[in-house]
């Protein structure tokens, strides 16, 4: 065998453990989200919370996230996505033990701010790598991290689901997650692409809002990201008040929506491929509206979880394609071009879930979930009048 071929087989051996390595965290951070998310209609009850409180703390989470926004960028650049990760994410799973230990409704905003400015450290970071990983991959594999955080997402409301099943509390849940995310921070942190492999010289460069193609991107996470928000916070809520859902199925269409939107980003690759990256999301703005029409339309347990499997595919490829396309420019740096976009786009996680817990409590919830049909109307009319993506 000759040195080029040592050479190159050496090269696929370090490529396929970086891929595996930003894998492996893309998926654990969707396990601690969606432990939270699937414990939500449990720490309602437990603190005594109306929809109006609870939307106002939910506020929280993607205020933390906002205000982290014109930091995390320059945080990544300046020490390395690799560094910032491994730290950011064990700090991410410590508050999620925290919020299971509130007793007072005041407890749970602090925490919630806490998991949502550590939370957007750790989500530019691993997009940063996912960026990087892509480009030494030399093949279309961005939306299929993605699809690890959904199955992660998943993965954690299942085993929230089982929590729920055999009563165990959220002080008890989460220890665990916590201790599964520390172990896997450490063994595979190692495999992550150094700051020496992806660094560039970067301008001197303010927080600002994005122009041109990153704002039309901005715009469509923006709506994407409110859908989305919307659905992690409340559809347990949804399902236990408007569709009246048993206990074992209160969290059904949280755990639909999360199967089908994993399953659509691993998917979502290959379809962007053969469709091309504007009709393929123009396609899943499409699904969102249809989806969520019929939960809103139907609101009984069937076609309530037709509809969250729908919306689920609908968001699964949105903010894989928007973010690999903004990391891609060459005018920046791809941490600083993700953050860009991704404040504009965490807007609408900050303001859509709140949005629903105000008009909820004026009209009712099931009005009120209706509205977010309009995100895939919005998406439509980015896409296609403006042509983004293109």
């Amino acid at each position: 065998m000759s040195n080029a071929q040592i050479d190159t087989s050496a090269l696929s051996v370090t490529v396929r453990k970086t891929v595996n390595a930003v894998s492996v965290f893309f998926f654990i951070q969707g396990v601690v989200f969606g432990s939270w998310a699937s414990r939500i209609p449990d720490l309602k009850d437990k603190l005594h919370l109306g929809e109006g409180a609870l939307g106002t703390i939910l506020f929280m989470l993607p205020m933390g996230q906002l205000t982290m926004m014109p930091f995390s960028g320059r945080i990544v650049t300046r020490f390395g996505s690799r560094n910032v990760l491994r730290v950011a994410l064990m700090g991410y799973s410590f508050i999620l033990l925290l919020i299971g230990q509130v007793q007072e409704s005041w407890h749970l905003p602090v925490c919630l701010y806490l998991f949502g400015l550590i939370g957007n450290l750790c989500n530019i970071s691993v997009n940063t790598q996912g960026v990087n990983a892509e480009s030494i991959h030399h093949k279309p594999i961005f939306t299929t991290f993605h699809g690890l955080w959904s199955l992660g997402g998943f993965t954690g409301a299942l085993i929230g689901w089982l929590m729920i099943r055999y009563g165990i509390e959220p002080a008890i849940h989460f220890p665990f997650i916590t201790l599964f995310v520390w172990v896997n921070d450490y063994v595979f942190q190692r495999n992550l692409i150094p700051k020496r492999a992806v660094s560039s010289v970067i301008p001197k460069y303010r927080f600002r809002l994005p122009e041109g193609q990153l704002l039309l991107l901005g715009l469509i996470a923006f709506c994407s990201m409110s859908v989305e928000g919307c659905m992690f916070d409340w559809t347990g809520v949804y399902f236990r008040q408007v569709v009246g859902a048993d206990e074992r199925f209160v969290s059904a269409g949280y755990a639909a929506f999360m199967i089908t939107m994993s399953a659509g980003r691993f998917m979502g690759d290959g379809m962007s491929s053969r469709w091309g990256r504007r009709r393929w999301v123009m396609i899943s703005a499409g699904l969102i509206t249809t989806g969520i029409g019929l939960t809103a339309l139907l609101p009984m347990l069937l076609p309530s979880v037709i509809g969250c499997m729908l919306t689920g595919i609908g968001v699964s490829s949105i903010i894989p394609l928007v973010y690999s396309t903004a990391g891609k420019d060459t005018r920046i740096a791809s941490g600083i071009a993700i953050a860009s976009v991704a404040g504009i786009g965490y807007l609408g996680f900050l303001l859509g879930p709140p949005i629903i817990g105000y008009i909820a409590e004026a009209v009712g919830l099931r009005y009120s979930f209706a509205l977010m049909a309009l995100g895939g109307f919005a998406i439509l009319w980015l896409v296609g009048k403006k042509r983004a993506l293109d």
